[in-house]
């Protein structure tokens, strides 16, 4: 059986790795980018998938500004909570299950890291509090649904840590870089193989499967925004890495305020699906070497 998807999303990381890495698995993806479906219009979003009649939908698009959010709320909100309802409330109509992709800063890194999928939720910024709204509007509405939260996402591709360290090392200036706020990073494309690898459980199962609810996917180990920094110029620079000073949340003022610790435990993803995410170090060589191929 070919799993039909719809795929909200075209540009982002996520998106890519997703339409690349699918025709090496039995579906036939649809995907819309912002000119075909904009989610800041939640009935558009809707009625795509009301037409489209899907086995699966995937939102694979999101408002990730975490610090223009401050002052775009209503636009997150529309993007990040009211979009996903609605395409939640579609998918319950047509019979579609769900896949919903949210983040760890719906914690405040405050204490009890790793958090379990059950932890108590706090969001320190309007960010993680419309990325919260989704997940919950996204339960209420379809049964069928799965919200994987994630964190740091990177890849060879788009806006992500790993090209901005690079850009900054080539233009030769000094670097300093938070060194109290630590998670766990997370490939692109291990997030985008977990989801295909699942897409045939998830349409064919009924709602009370373990399959749907809420997951943690992250890359094995934890580290400091500062210690990523650095094994990515090891990995990419060897001996010609530069020196990267450090400092604090408090002394690096943004919009937005960051949670310290907000690690997610992902024994569930093992545990449901018989998954166990590789090391953040392994998925780093990955896509350093894409890059360097480029």
């Amino acid at each position: 059986m070919i799993v039909k998807i719809l795929q909200f999303g075209t540009t982002g990381q996520l998106a890519i790795e997703l339409l690349r890495q699918a025709p090496n698995h039995a579906l036939a993806v649809t995907a819309l980018g912002r000119a075909d479906c904009d989610l800041a219009d939640p009935a558009a979003a809707a009625k795509a998938v009301i037409a489209a009649k899907p086995d699966l939908v995937v939102i694979a698009a999101a408002y990730t500004a975490v610090d223009l959010a401050e002052t775009e709320r209503d636009l997150a909100h529309r993007v990040n909570a009211l979009a996903p309802g609605a395409i939640a409330a579609a998918c319950d109509q047509v019979g579609a299950a769900l896949v919903n992709v949210s983040t760890d800063y719906v914690f405040d890194g405050a204490g009890g890291a790793p958090y379990a999928e059950d932890a108590p939720t706090n969001p320190l910024q309007v960010y993680g509090a419309t990325k919260l709204a989704g997940e919950q509007a996204v339960s209420a509405a379809c049964a069928r649904s799965l919200n994987i939260r994630t964190s740091w996402v990177v890849s060879a591709h788009g806006k992500n840590f790993v090209k901005t360290m690079l850009r900054l090392a080539a233009a030769g200036n000094p670097l300093t870089v938070v060194d109290d706020q630590e998670g766990r990073p997370t490939a692109a494309a291990d997030l985008a193989r977990f989801i295909l690898s699942q897409a045939g459980r998830l349409a064919a199962a009924k709602a009370g499967d373990p399959a749907f609810g809420l997951v943690h996917f992250a890359n094995a180990g934890e580290v400091s925004w500062r210690g990523f920094a650095k094994a990515i110029f090891a990995e990419a620079l060897g001996d010609a890495a530069p020196e990267v000073g450090a400092t604090t949340t408090a002394q690096y003022v943004t919009p937005a305020k960051r949670p310290l610790r907000a690690t997610m435990d992902t024994a569930k993803v093992k545990r449901v699906f018989g998954v166990s995410p590789r090391s953040w170090r392994a998925a780093l060589s990955e896509i350093v070497a894409e890059l360097k191929a480029q």
